[in-house]
């Protein structure tokens, strides 16, 4: 990514700038486009002094991160004050004031500088793209637009906070299968490096026909010894290979639309993605940001290549003056409950509200699948496990029991 200053007029034909992060020019370009700005000039930033430069790479070793917590406590908090009436640049100095993030700290007072220079807060949070998302961004412009402010940053502290809450949620639901995974893992490698081995000297002295299951347990863990290092290059030479292939456009596109399909969490992605884009969509609508420019926003936010394309075909269709119900029919990835609810909003107008809905109802599918995540992997789990039990018992323990038989007869 390389720094782009930029400067262009915003929707009421105002002088707007500030930096960006792009691949090129023309991918600022887009950014500024979906964010109202027709862009006028753009050029590479080329930096400070060498001075400023050992100053930013000191703040970047010592400093924290700014995290989303505190995002969401920052839009909770100018919420707060905007509504009783103080004046933004007052409620950004009470809020540096009472930081203890020196990033945090540092942020605020260049969001005060830029107003100060005549900025708008929008172009102000556009100087930060790593903490202000595009989305975050342009629900802040229309938010100036419409002089509902306030009401803009209570339903992102809203949003934001439901993002966490699935997070959290899908984590804890995980955490006891992954820590089972990771425990069968240690122990096969346990197993076939030091235990098997020791068995395998006693074997050598039976002189006997070994079962098959104990060969092929000998074969592997004679496998793993003698090739452990290469184990280990192979293994770790193909997650480097899958993490470069779903890094390509054409990799994430298929990796996120095979996660959809995938048994157990792939109807979870699902719905967590179109409550997402739901959720996303009202928070659009009701703030007053035009349609095609709002779809255009909720594709940004939507964090699977797959559906994002969909997402992108129902706003070539609604640009090409196509109903958005028709448009979500064509995408194919709405159920017909959910195309039943778009159509009452288009005809009764409240397509904002009804978007909600969709929300709220995905988020409480999600919430149902997710709290019976660890119920449906559990019998998978121990399956596996019994299945390796049984076959390291029989194999380690055949040899020994059929020798036992041979001395008793």
């Amino acid at each position: 990514m390389v720094m782009f200053v930029y400067s262009g007029r915003n929707a009421r034909g105002e002088m707007a700038g500030g930096t960006l992060e792009g691949e090129d020019s023309g991918a600022v370009a887009d950014q500024l486009l979906v964010m109202g700005v027709t862009p006028i000039d753009i050029k590479p930033f080329r930096g400070g002094s060498a001075t400023k430069k050992s100053d930013w790479l000191k703040r970047a070793l010592t400093e924290k991160p700014i995290t989303s917590m505190e995002l969401m406590l920052f839009s909770r908090q100018m919420y707060t004050l905007l509504k009783a009436g103080v004046p933004i640049l007052r409620a950004l100095a009470g809020l540096q004031e009472s930081t203890k993030n020196p990033a945090f700290s540092a942020m605020l007072q260049d969001l005060r500088e830029s107003l100060d220079s005549g900025r708008e807060l929008s172009n102000a949070l556009c100087r930060h793209p790593k903490v202000f998302s595009a989305f975050y961004v342009s629900m802040v412009q229309v938010g100036e637009m419409t002089g509902m402010l306030d009401q803009t940053f209570i339903r992102l502290y809203a949003y934001m906070d439901f993002e966490r809450d699935m997070k959290e949620r899908i984590t804890t639901a995980l955490r006891y299968p992954m820590f089972v995974v990771i425990a069968m893992v240690i122990a096969i490698v346990i197993i076939n490096l030091f235990v098997i081995p020791a068995f395998a000297k006693v074997y050598a002295g039976f002189h006997s026909e070994l079962p098959i299951i104990t060969k092929m347990l000998l074969g592997f863990s004679e496998f793993m010894v003698s090739n452990g290092w290469l184990i280990l290059v192979m293994l770790s030479g193909i997650a480097m290979g899958f993490r470069y292939y779903i890094n390509t456009r054409e990799g994430r596109f298929k990796w996120d639309k095979h996660k959809l399909t995938l048994p157990i969490v792939g109807p979870i992605i699902l719905k967590a993605t179109l409550s997402r884009f739901a959720r996303s969509l009202a928070l659009t609508f009701k703030s007053g940001m035009p349609i095609l420019q709002g779809m255009s926003v909720v594709g940004m936010v939507v964090d699977n290549a797959f559906m994002r394309s969909r997402i992108e075909k129902m706003s070539e269709g609604i640009e090409r003056g196509e109903s958005i119900l028709r448009t979500a029919v064509a995408a194919g990835i709405f159920n017909p409950v959910v195309l039943q609810m778009i159509a009452v909003g288009e005809e009764t107008g409240d397509l904002d509200g009804l978007m909600a809905e969709v929300a709220d109802m995905y988020e409480q599918e999600v919430k149902y699948e997710v709290a019976t995540l660890s119920s449906k992997i559990e019998p998978i789990l121990i399956v596996s496990l019994g299945a390796l039990v049984l076959v390291l018992a029989l194999g380690v323990f055949m040899p020994m029991w059929d020798l036992g038989k041979a001395a008793m007869h």
